[in-house]
């Protein structure tokens, strides 16, 4: 073939001199590089491969990650984990084999993209992210994405969402804004965690979490920066009043004392922020967690102190007194999981009250099923976003519309399994939830999301508008 049958082949001439003309028009002062980049964007952009590869998370348990090639770049992405919490959420597929990782091993899951997920999704249009994720769904099979793993799948339609935002050449935040129908962008309110209890933390205190909630600031910056100076202060507090062991960090950043009541959480954190100065500026949310100490219908307060354990048994009216005394003494403004999570009936009643935001994490598993039928029951007012819980970012999406329909709050979240992928931060400033609870201003896996808040501000500048005192009705 001589060059000019390959240059009328390939219409390079054509091509060729729309590139000049199109440089020429522009007064570009570096011609070839300006060529070359207009000839690359005149390129569709389609997947060529996923490989996926094992990583660790935040915990030392592996998780997967994931490497989407197109034409023009690789996206890399990894699935946060956490123990699962019922049975109505995604499965993560792990291999089982006690001598691996503790059974912990993610092998079949890789496979999983390496062969079924990159053969069905090479040649797809990466900014087509409902039909990606569709088909995946469809290669599964299965409601809770059992056959592939939602760990694969949820990792593949993150490295997905990546690619198509390069494609469009916008930002993954506004890309995914475009995804949802959405036109505005909202940098979220961020609830630290300060104090870490439960299952996260090996002290004596049930309730799962303290957080602090920056709502009084005028931007995402300043947010960070009180929440970070209100830490380094309650760490000062804790080691005064517990000494220097209690400043021992839960999973996910949050102090640990010893401490064994909610009240005595609260009263550190309380002199924290008035040491700060920022006092009616900053408010306050508890993660209960209360499906993890619920034995039949009452609640063990003393779960984690087996000398203890079933003295200081609560009902559920107790739990509710304890609520609204909590509510009336401290600036508390979001509970979330107050009771188990088949406990629907004392959630709408607690919900009822309206003393706070009332959260549904454990009840709803960022399940749409379950979400249509707590709005259809005003079961609760809010729910809690993990994207590993559903899947996909296209059902991820899908839930928060539920949810924003509803005039309902929406806290995007991370996992107790973390890796260093950011990609929740510009979920939550694309979907303009309004919340985005990340863990403590402490811990890479943690500050990665809050330091990606911050130059997503930085990059919107004038444009840019925190949820503030809008933090529950950002839309």
């Amino acid at each position: 073939m001589s060059v000019q049958e390959y240059l009328d082949k390939h219409l390079l001439s054509r091509k060729i001199e729309e590139a000049v003309n199109a440089a020429v028009r522009a007064k570009t002062s570096d011609p070839v590089l300006f060529i070359s980049n207009h000839m690359r964007k005149s390129v569709p952009s389609v997947i060529t491969k996923v490989k996926a590869r094992q990583i660790l998370d935040s915990r030392g348990i592996p998780t997967v990650e994931v490497d989407l090639f197109t034409n023009k770049g690789m996206f890399r992405a990894s699935a946060p984990s956490s123990d699962p919490t019922g049975m109505y959420e995604a499965v993560e597929l792990r291999d089982g084999d006690k001598g691996i990782y503790l059974g912990n091993s993610v092998n079949r899951a890789l496979k999983n993209v390496n062969e079924k997920i990159s053969e069905a999704l090479v040649g797809m249009d990466p900014t087509l992210q409902s039909q990606i994720d569709q088909a995946m769904i469809d290669l599964d099979k299965t409601e809770k994405k059992g056959e592939l793993g939602a760990n694969a799948i949820l990792a593949v339609s993150i490295a997905a969402c990546k690619a198509g935002a390069a494609e469009k050449e916008v930002p993954l935040y506004k890309h995914i804004a475009d995804l949802s129908g959405k036109t505005n962008l909202t940098l979220p309110v961020p609830a630290f965690t300060v104090i870490s209890g439960g299952k996260h933390a090996g002290n004596s205190l049930a309730v799962q979490e303290i957080m602090i909630l920056p709502i009084g600031a005028s931007r995402f910056e300043e947010a960070l920066q009180m929440g970070a100076e209100t830490y380094h202060h309650l760490k000062a507090v804790i080691t005064e009043k517990c000494g220097a062991h209690g400043c021992n960090v839960g999973e996910d950043g949050g102090f640990a004392p010893n401490i064994s009541s909610v009240k005595e959480g609260l009263d550190l954190v309380q002199e924290a922020i008035s040491r700060t100065g920022y006092n009616e500026r900053i408010k306050i949310a508890i993660d209960v967690a209360a499906s993890d100490f619920c034995v039949g219908t009452k609640y063990d307060l003393d779960f984690k102190s087996p000398n203890k354990s079933g003295q200081n048994f609560k009902t559920v009216e107790d739990m509710i007194e304890m609520y609204k005394v909590l509510c009336s003494e401290y600036p508390i403004v979001s509970i979330e999981d107050p009771f188990d999570m088949e406990d629907w009936e004392h959630i709408k009643h607690f919900s009822s009250l309206g003393i706070c935001q009332v959260v549904g994490d454990d009840l709803l598993v960022s399940n749409s099923k379950r979400i249509e039928r707590a709005i259809n029951e005003s079961t609760c007012n809010a729910f809690l976003l993990k994207i590993n819980q559903i899947g996909t970012v296209t059902e991820a999406i899908e839930a928060v519309k539920l949810a924003k329909d509803a005039h309902w709050g929406v806290v995007t979240s991370h996992r107790c399994g973390e890796t260093e992928d950011s990609f929740i931060a510009d979920l939550s400033v694309g979907l303009a939830t309004g919340q985005i609870k990340a863990g403590a201003p402490c811990r890479g896996e943690r500050l990665a999301k809050y330091n990606q808040l911050l130059r997503i501000e930085e990059e919107l500048g004038d444009q840019a508008v925190y949820a503030g005192e809008d933090w529950r009705q950002s839309s």
